[in-house]
């Protein structure tokens, strides 16, 4: 009797858990069982593994072969499994030595003649196994840049099963043709969802922040959606963007990431870990380090925006948006269960997706924009602009938008149109995303400072008792939030939010904390109700 185990990773969302993978080879008639809650696409690995066996010039066991898969009750799905798969039977046959591939984690997928085809979700899976102790890994040559991004862990690219074969047993590793210059790669067809590639909104810019970035500069006029787009990068708050067609939300919005700090060394782990799980990583780009875009259609059902799916739940949008911008065109449009769906996840910064396959815990701490129009025609607010939209219907619409997902909403603005002198004279184009890019991340400098030893990172994250109590602003500053506090104008999450918005923009002109003329800014920027205050949030 031959037995044999080696070790692969079974991905539960963005998290990994690491299967062990046993051949037990006994007599009897030749056939081949696979147990341990595999998938359709796992089962199939049978045939492939077989194939892929014998065309790498080993011998097929003529025995009865029963491969497990432990812990038996994980659900495990995808093709991940087949290098591991065939290790665990060739070290059950004696083809290679059981204790070379004992402790080593594999992860890629079989074509039938042997060669290693990469999968998606290679950098969680890495992680899982670092966190478990492993230190080797076996991964398709095609994705060995994104499991070295892993500290600690000793990575193998491998092209065939024969090379990986050779390499155990301390043989001349063979050479493998690479792919033809000329054409697509084939072999990364597996890395990405048919649909999700350019174009989509879901692809981010090149890790080294390359590419085409629409500039902040291109923005004629809009003084005051401006100054609410600089405060929501500086201090990660969301925002309303209200106005005719044509004014230029969309174009803001897009700006927002070109003025959005770069990604930490964790935070670009944790976005490439979501966006390779969900299959859009860019190939040969194995670390994102910008922030990342995500602007779905408003036709987009719940689970797309949450998280859903068959099985075990696959990333939403506002997971594809972590540590970046979630981008909600004509945001009335959109169903009212997908928009209040959006609520625990603005508060807490993860989502929790329930199914019957199971529970799956995603990421979703994003910076959301939210773009509208008055009314169905959008000309409700242009003086003499004949909108014939009755005023029922104008609060209808306008109601979509639900009350307590404007409450987590930080900052509400109305965006004028643009004015000729604006859009064809030289004088009203403002800074460039360079220039805005830069007091942002000195403002965010300054909350890091002062919340260094908390959990919080930014203003928008911390609690209303620490504003409150520990993070106080100035002597009388709150004499007016209070007073539209007693009016009812602003609930307490209100109150905590103005404050929240006052100690950005005080970190945006370098103030030690906020005065009344802060408080007043966030108010306006907030209510939209003007407070005799000049926007001044970083240049005046």
């Amino acid at each position: 009797m031959g037995f044999a185990r080696a070790c692969s990773v079974a991905l539960v969302g963005v998290e990994g858990v690491v299967v062990e993978v046993q051949a037990d080879l006994e007599p009897g008639v030749a056939a081949f069982t696979l147990v341990g809650l595999p998938d359709k696409s796992l089962v199939e690995s049978r045939d492939r593994v077989r194939a892929a066996i014998v065309n790498s010039g080993a011998e097929w066991p003529q025995k009865k072969l029963t491969v497990g898969l432990s812990p038996a009750s994980v659900p495990k799905s995808g093709s991940g499994f087949d290098l591991a798969v065939a290790c665990a039977v060739l070290g059950a046959a004696e083809r290679i030595d059981p204790a070379a591939i004992a402790d080593v984690v594999m992860i890629g997928e079989l074509g039938l003649d042997g060669r290693v085809r990469p999968v998606r979700g290679v950098l969680p899976a890495v992680l899982a196994a670092a966190e478990a102790g492993y230190r080797q890994v076996v991964v398709p040559e095609q994705t060995a840049g994104e499991a070295a991004l892993v500290p600690g862990i000793s990575v193998l690219g491998v092209r065939s099963l024969r090379q990986l074969i050779a390499v155990l047993g301390d043989e001349p590793v063979p050479d493998e043709t690479a792919a033809d210059l000329g054409r697509p790669d084939a072999m990364l067809a597996g890395l990405m969802v048919p649909g999700a590639g350019i174009g989509s909104g879901l692809v981010p810019l090149s890790a080294d922040g390359t590419g085409h970035r629409p500039d902040l500069a291109d923005v004629a006029g809009q003084v005051r959606a401006r100054t609410a787009l600089e405060v929501a990068a500086a201090g990660g708050h969301h925002l309303l963007l209200s106005g005719p067609p044509g004014a230029g939300k969309t174009m803001l919005a897009e700006r927002l990431t070109a003025i959005l700090p770069a990604l930490t060394r964790r935070e670009s782990l944790e976005v490439t870990a979501v966006h390779s799980v969900a299959g859009i990583l860019p190939p040969g780009e194995p670390l994102i380090g910008r922030a990342p875009y995500c602007a779905p259609h408003h036709s987009a059902t719940m689970q797309s925006l949450v998280g859903g799916g068959n099985g075990l739940p696959r990333p939403g949008a506002v997971s594809l948006a972590h540590r970046g911008v979630l981008f909600l065109d004509e945001a009335p449009e959109f169903s009212g269960r997908a928009l209040d769906a959006l609520r625990q996840p603005l508060e807490s910064g993860h989502v929790v997706v329930a199914r019957a396959a199971g529970v799956v815990r995603l990421p979703a701490r994003f910076l959301m924009v939210l773009a509208a129009n008055p009314c169905p025609c959008g000309r409700h607010t242009l003086a003499g602009s004949g909108c014939e939209c009755a005023p029922s219907a104008v609060r209808r619409y306008q109601a979509r938008l639900s009350g307590p997902l404007l409450d987590r909403v930080d900052l509400r603005v109305e965006v004028e149109p643009v004015s000729r002198a604006d859009l064809l004279g030289g004088g009203g184009r403002g800074e460039s995303s360079a220039e805005v890019a830069a007091r942002v991340r000195q403002a965010r400098a300054r909350a890091a400072e002062r919340l260094a030893g908390t959990p919080w990172t930014t203003n928008s994250e911390v609690p209303g008792h620490e504003l409150r109590t520990r993070l106080v602003a100035a002597p009388g500053a709150l004499a007016a939030a209070e007073r539209d506090m007693e009016r009812g104008a602003l609930t307490a999450r209100g109150l905590d939010r103005v404050l929240r918005v006052a100690w950005t923009v005080a970190d945006l002109r370098a103030a030690d904390r906020p005065d009344a003329s802060d408080i007043a800014v966030a108010l306006e920027l907030r209510t939209g109700i003007q407070r005799g205050v000049p926007m001044r949030a970083g240049a005046s």
